[in-house]
């Protein structure tokens, strides 16, 4: 179980994790959290119809990061692609999905995160052996959708587009800054991955 997730009878999954482990997780979800923004002002009126009328923004984030974890639904980065009219039809048709779907979106994000951080609050580390984390089926999904996006983020950092730039890394010399963030990000690959199979068991 060490450095991977299991299933658990009856559904769920588990994972042995020691304290550097927990801390690490953590404190990438806490910074995901910071990057993502809060939700609405908790002391705002609860009103669920005004809700649902809410409105997003309209143009993508200036942040990369967030580009890559709210990317545009229709052609590429700046509507890339066919006639200067066709990018900006599909620019337009971003514009308004963006409006609609993003808040919800982050509030999305927002809570995956959030339970990232409470199940690892949840746990009760003896020693240095660490403990052994445990996950309801639905906490096991938001699992691995902050997982998703923890990746998502680091890998934005190190400019990781594809398989290729992937493999690179496992090349980067011990003395490149960026090695701590690759490990990261590799370390969380590989739970991410046996999340999978463990859900898909």
């Amino acid at each position: 179980m060490p450095g991977h997730f299991e299933p658990l009878p009856g559904g769920g999954a588990a994972v042995a994790l020691d304290e550097v482990e927990i801390s690490i997780i953590r404190s990438l979800a806490v910074q995901l959290l910071e990057l993502i923004g809060p939700g609405p002002a908790e002391d705002a009126p609860a009103d669920p119809l005004a809700e649902l009328f809410a409105e997003g923004p309209s143009e993508p984030p200036s942040d990369p990061v967030l580009q890559r974890l709210f990317p545009d639904a229709y052609g590429g980065p700046g509507g890339e692609g066919g006639s200067p009219e066709e990018a900006e039809e599909q620019r337009a048709h971003s514009s308004e999905f963006r409006r609609f779907t993003e808040n919800d979106l982050r509030a999305g994000k927002r809570e995956n995160a959030l339970v990232v951080i409470r199940t690892l609050d949840g746990m009760t580390v003896a020693g240095e052996g660490g403990a052994v984390l445990k996950l309801s089926p639905e906490e096991s999904r938001q699992w691995l959708g902050s997982l998703n996006d923890l990746r998502l983020a680091i890998g934005s950092r190190l400019d990781v587009v594809d398989e290729e730039d992937t493999d690179l890394l496992y090349r980067l010399p011990d003395e490149d800054p960026r090695k701590p963030m690759v490990m990261a990000y590799l370390w969380l690959g590989g739970l991410q991955e046996t999340l999978i199979e463990t859900l898909m068991s």
